[in-house]
């Protein structure tokens, strides 16, 4: 008995007498405390998420864009950065004109987070005008502003049908082209909401036709009856694994004829001078999106390629790889620098017109060679362009709305420059752009609005010697 008290007596004084870091206790030194932590490495958690003004869009439609659920954990600064994440994807859906996502109220570390959404319109029955030529400037000085060379006719879109993102279109166009389309795009039909598909059907007709290009400008046939019709049945399956990335497989069927006389002035507008073709064509598609708005990215980076196969047989049998990339560096709060490079090759080679279109179509129109185009079976592009916001501003809606109170806009000035090539294994002797490097520049005022509204103001130079003043209202992002 006496020798246990004076064990214990010993570890007593023992415990007393040594440093507080000798002993088994926690170091103290190695817990932050609450007041040292920096704000933004603060720990939080994402409660309750109040979503507001979708009276047609799905909840879950809304949610699927978000990136981050109830229970998800940040640090305060982090959460900053995923409340405008979720705004730009929402934008990104098409959906809605205008969206705020914020911190409602906290709870300790718990935050509730707030979602006000204000929906677009969603039905246009809408008269529908617009130009067949590749850009404004064509139509207006080539074409000589001609209303002939117009389409017209009225064009029903009801989008967000059921509140799931789907659209349907019908149009009846008129004019240049004689054209009825009708098309529904279902994004999502699963419960994981990542399967989707598009289905359509058009019939067009025409009586004046590009059979050929000529000076590196195209040629037009016109007639008195039709000189082409197209019939096409097509259905695309979506996949969308996240919110970034997309994948498309479509397959078609295709009805394509043209007047004997065509064939009389270009007798390789089809293959085999043939007047008529019928087709069955695959092509699969796929996307990444990591930017802060699609229409018009001023921060991120996108990319799209595609692989297109025309035709079963070796007569009509074509191929075609595509791919489209989008690097936006912002340098300052307000200026951006904007890469986009392009590349395009097909095979194989066969002579046919119809193979053959390349710079001056689509997203590969050089700025500067509005004019112009250049056919070929192989080429690339890069544009270079530094932005920098000098107007951003806000108009009240005159007319009562609750979803269109306001109306933003902003206005950047640009300059940019543009390198092209196209390779074309047997050129027309006339077209003297094919296989050579071309150069373009310029300035310039782009106006941004609601709707995806992109009208694009530049004064272009080429290697030519020529410039000019060139209007464009489609978007180049």
């Amino acid at each position: 008995m006496r020798l246990s008290r004076v064990f214990v007596l010993l570890v007593v004084y023992v415990g007393s007498v040594l440093p507080l870091n000798a002993q088994y206790l926690p170091d103290s030194s190695a817990l932050p405390r609450p007041d040292t932590i920096a704000p933004e490495n603060r720990p939080v958690m994402v409660g309750d998420i109040v979503i507001t003004g979708n009276k047609r869009t799905k909840i879950f439609i809304v949610t699927r864009e978000l990136p981050f659920v109830k229970g998800s954990r940040f640090t305060e600064g982090g959460m900053e950065e995923q409340l405008v994440l979720a705004k730009q994807q929402l934008m990104n859906t098409s959906l809605f004109v205008d969206v705020d996502v914020y911190v409602a109220s906290r709870k300790g570390n718990v935050l509730q987070v707030q979602v006000d959404l204000k929906e677009r319109w969603y039905f246009f029955p809408l008269p529908y005008f617009r130009l067949v030529d590749r850009n404004f400037n064509q139509w207006w000085v080539e074409q000589k502003r001609s209303l002939e060379r117009v389409n017209y006719g009225i064009k029903f879109t009801q989008n967000n049908i059921t509140g799931r993102n789907d659209n349907l279109d019908i149009w009846v166009i008129n004019g240049y082209t004689q054209q009825l389309t009708l098309r529904y795009n279902l994004p999502f039909f699963d419960r994981k909401l990542k399967q989707g598909f598009n289905v359509g059907i058009i019939s067009a007709t025409q009586k004046e036709i590009n059979y050929a290009t000529g000076d590196n400008k195209q040629l037009f046939y016109k007639q008195e009856g039709i000189a082409k019709k197209a019939l096409r049945f097509d259905f695309t399956y979506s996949f969308r694994p996240d919110v970034k990335q997309r994948h498309y497989f479509r397959v078609s069927y295709n009805d394509e004829q043209v007047a004997d006389t065509v064939l009389k002035i270009n007798p390789n507008y089809f293959p085999d001078n043939r007047t008529r073709l019928r087709f069955v064509d695959f092509s699969y598609q796929y996307k990444y999106y990591n930017v802060d708005y699609i229409p018009y990215p001023t921060k991120g980076f996108l990319f799209e390629g595609n692989l297109y196969r025309r035709g079963l047989d070796n007569t009509v049998g074509f191929w075609q790889l595509g791919a489209r990339a989008v690097y936006t560096l912002p340098f300052t709060k307000t200026s951006f620098l904007h890469l986009e490079g392009l590349g395009i090759a097909k095979a194989p080679f066969r002579n046919y017109f119809v193979n053959e279109r390349l710079l001056g179509y689509g997203f590969y129109q050089m700025r500067g060679l509005e004019y112009n185009v250049v056919d070929g079976m192989l080429g690339a592009a890069l544009k270079t362009t530094v932005h920098k916001q000098v107007l951003s501003f806000i108009l009240r809606n005159p007319f009562p709305s609750k979803t269109h109170d306001k109306i933003p806009f902003r206005i950047f000035l640009k300059a940019y420059s543009d390198l092209g090539y196209a390779y074309n294994p047997t050129p027309n002797i006339s077209n003297t752009l094919n296989n050579k490097l071309l150069r373009t520049w310029g300035f310039g005022m782009d106006i941004v609005s609601i709707y995806d509204f992109v009208f694009k103001i530049e004064y272009s130079f080429n290697q030519l010697g020529k410039d000019g003043l060139y209007l464009q209202t489609r978007n180049d992002f």
